[in-house]
């Protein structure tokens, strides 16, 4: 037992139907410290049913046409739209986001997600050309590639995961997906919304468990010839590694180290807001510790006070946005993405010294520039590496644009086109008339 509750008991689920795992691990609250769930241990035996199923699913998922595809995502939309509430607070408890942000951001964009790529796939054109002194017709199709293996991370669980399985199942692959273990809550609950909205058994199948057991089995089986991966840097490369015998097509969006470049002409009015809740939206503490130790100086936050928090919770993983000053820019705090209410404030002097600065880490996924000199933000934006670059805002997305990063942030992108072209293969046929 967790305090009062009976643990919950999650179970994978293969060919449509939820099934059991001779062991399990401890899932825990992080706002009380307590395990309060239980998550299947799953390995090679439960990826190679998933595997069996998604094969036998495959040739009639992808002979349905997209319009009957979409009506599929479309249902599932719905069911989730309307258990909107139900799924924000089983994210806020299972990874420790407040409530408001999963009902105000990860819920809805996950309905999003599935409208969004329901419509899409009704849009895609081929191409086609005639060579009419060889009297041939040539003109390409692009057909799904098979079964895709998706690797979601803990951050933003049930968001990323609906980000790879909409694009993957609209355009007619069977997918097998692995969410954290550390946050498989709301994976769990979405497999009872595929069952309801009519989604065939064999097309989406859920498999728990931790990436050296699941993921490592899903990304070395002969039969999944595509993976999508967000995650970690080590992880990616030891995916690399085990992908690189089969060719699989890979998808990997990695780490971040996210400059906020603020110059003086900025709107502090809309820029020190943002750049707040850009920073401190989520939690975690061993860089304040590492930024201490290179001689930094904390300015704000760094840990709670126990004694102040209800008596339930004085376990939980609680943190105080905090804020280092004085920190050099070969820092570990400046150089490794800190998921935490944590941000490093340092000053610049001109555009060239700040881009340099920015550049001189090894990810490169989004940047934000604030100024109100419209050629300075085309400057700079041009000559940041990062694969976004927000101005004068943050997180505005276009999921028709690509999303992805440069350097160790990643391989690939992920939007409308371009993860309809990751999931599928083109082919060109000509035609002598």
């Amino acid at each position: 037992m967790a305090g009062t509750r009976a643990l919950l008991m999650l179970e994978n689920f293969v060919d449509g139907k939820f099934l059991p795992c001779d062991s399990y691990l401890d899932s825990y609250d992080p706002s009380t410290g307590e395990v309060y769930c239980r998550v299947p241990d799953s390995g090679k035996a439960e990826v190679a049913a998933a595997v069996a199923a998604a094969r036998a699913a495959f040739p009639g998922w992808s002979a349905r046409s997209p319009q009957e595809r979409s009506q599929v995502l479309l249902r599932l939309a719905d069911l989730l739209e309307q258990s909107l509430e139900e799924f924000a607070v089983a994210e806020s408890r299972d990874q420790g986001k407040t409530i408001t942000l999963a009902r105000t951001l990860d819920i809805p964009r996950s309905v999003q997600n599935f409208r969004f790529f329901a419509s899409s796939i009704l849009h895609h054109t081929s191409e086609c050309t005639q060579m009419d002194h060889a009297g041939c017709l040539h003109y390409t199709v692009r057909e799904p590639v098979g079964i895709a293996g998706l690797i979601s991370p803990w951050n933003l669980p049930l968001y990323l995961l609906t980000w790879k399985i909409a694009p993957a199942i609209a355009a007619g692959n069977t997918v097998i997906a692995k969410p954290s273990e550390l946050t498989s809550v709301t994976a769990w609950m979405l497999c009872q919304l595929l069952q309801k909205a009519g989604v065939p058994p064999g097309v989406v199948n859920i498999v728990f468990g931790t990436g050296p057991r699941v993921g490592e089995a899903l990304v070395s089986h002969p039969e999944v010839p595509v993976i999508s991966f967000t995650g970690s840097q080590p992880t990616a490369e030891r995916i690399t590694q085990l992908s690189a015998p089969h060719c699989k097509k890979l998808s990997l969006e990695l780490g971040g180290k996210n400059p906020a470049i603020i110059f003086e002409d900025a709107n502090l009015e809309e820029c020190v807001p943002t750049t707040v809740r850009s920073s401190f939206a989520n939690q975690v503490r061993r860089y304040v510790k590492i930024a201490r130790a290179e001689g930094a100086r904390v300015l704000c936050g760094e840990g709670v006070d126990r004694l102040s928090l209800p008596p339930g919770n004085r376990a939980g993983y609680f943190m105080l946005p905090t804020v280092i000053t004085d920190i050099k820019d070969e820092s570990r705090c400046m150089k490794e993405e800190i998921f935490g209410p944590v941000t490093c404030v340092v000053p610049f002097d001109s555009e060239e010294e700040v881009v340099k600065r920015a550049n001189s880490v090894q990810y490169g996924l989004a940047a934000t520039v604030w100024s109100s000199n419209v050629g300075r933000v085309h400057r700079v934006a041009k000559k940041l590496q990062s694969g976004l670059v927000w101005t004068n805002c943050w997180l505005i997305r276009e999921l028709n644009l690509p999303f992805g990063g440069m350097k160790s942030s990643g391989v690939g992108r992920e939007g409308a086109k371009d993860s309809y072209e990751f999931f599928t293969e083109s082919k060109t046929i000509t035609i002598k008339h």
